[in-house]
């Protein structure tokens, strides 16, 4: 299986001028577009097109369905065939159910001195949907990323992964965390730990994958209750000494801060090397990580990036040991 798209966004773009189902003539695709923002990951190159038409390059299209490139390659150059392959029939046939018709597979857009082939987001879901479901050899790969990608999900993921945003709107990606690492970053007394502090890498990791982290996500506080649990359970006090509490601020914006300050737990500092073990093996490897994110569904959370937040955080860990 290949690996699967791990976003982190850059800089914020602006808002795209055509949308992917409607149909493009030839004189459309003879514009001279440009590419909005670009960037590559693990292998799967990516970007969004000055009209704001998302897209993967043949090379990242062809990692998605485990598939070798020249296969890519040969879909583009066969794609007006008359007759036309069964292969390409099948890829026109599922885009036409989307009231989609194109006329090349792939648009030629020249950035940096170099033509890049794009294949549209919809063009790149019907390509993995054929090598799914439909081909004569299924693709293992194609089916769990178009499962994963299907819908909006890979347009969304592309525009997080290359820091675009589609409304038009201006959006810091960390600053609502950056405000509560203000308001907290020395508020445990001296020779404790708070769970808030100590949650960084996953909240940063969460922000990398697209995740957005305001006040309806707020990852320390499912990590402090289940490690609060840890600790009861297993009697730590004894081990390492009393939990002590310290006041915790929200911002202005959160709801939470309606009840400022918050009485938090914070933990003996000899107790952290515990508690980072048991972050990694119990909190995120242990399913735990994976629930709380099936949680933040209702508040908009797409599958896509909670399953790539949590690719990034095991591998990262499981690298380091």
């Amino acid at each position: 299986m290949t690996k699967e798209l791990t976003p982190k966004p850059n800089k914020i773009s602006k808002l795209p001028s055509k949308m992917a189902s409607e149909e493009l003539t030839q004189k459309q695709l003879n514009l001279d577009l440009g590419i909005e923002a670009q960037r590559e990951i693990d292998g799967v190159g990516m970007g969004v097109l000055s009209d704001g038409t998302p897209f993967l390059t043949g090379r990242g299209l062809a990692r998605l369905i485990d598939i070798e490139n020249l296969h890519i390659r040969t879909i583009s150059m066969d794609w007006n065939d008359d007759p036309p392959k069964p292969r390409i029939e099948g890829i026109k046939s599922l885009l036409a159910k989307r009231d989609i018709e194109v006329e090349t597979a792939h648009l030629e857009v020249m950035h940096g001195g170099v033509v890049v082939h794009a294949y549209p987001d919809y063009v790149c879901l019907a390509v993995l949907e054929y090598y799914a479901f439909d081909a004569a050899k299924p693709r293992a790969a194609a089916r769990d990323n178009f499962r994963l990608l299907a819908g909006q999900a890979l347009r969304e993921l592309i525009y997080s992964q290359v820091g675009y945003d589609p409304t038009g709107k201006s959006i810091d990606l960390f600053k609502k965390w950056h405000e509560r690492i203000e308001l907290n970053h020395q508020s445990a007394p001296h020779g404790y730990f708070s769970v808030f502090n100590e949650a960084h890498t996953v909240i940063y990791e969460l922000i990398m994958a697209g995740a957005k982290i305001d006040e309806k996500m707020v990852p320390d506080i499912s990590i402090g209750i289940a490690w609060g649990k840890h600790w009861t359970d297993n009697a730590l006090d004894a081990k390492y000494g009393k939990r002590n509490k310290f006041p915790h601020q929200y911002p202005d914006d959160h709801p939470q801060s309606k009840s400022n300050p918050q009485i938090a737990n914070c933990y003996p500092i000899e107790a952290l090397g515990a508690y980072r073990l048991w972050l990694q093996e119990e909190y995120i490897e242990g399913g735990k990580f994976a629930n709380y994110l099936k949680t933040k569904a209702k508040d908009g959370l797409p599958p896509s990036v909670a399953q790539l937040a949590i690719e990034r955080l095991v591998l990262k860990q499981l690298s380091s040991s």
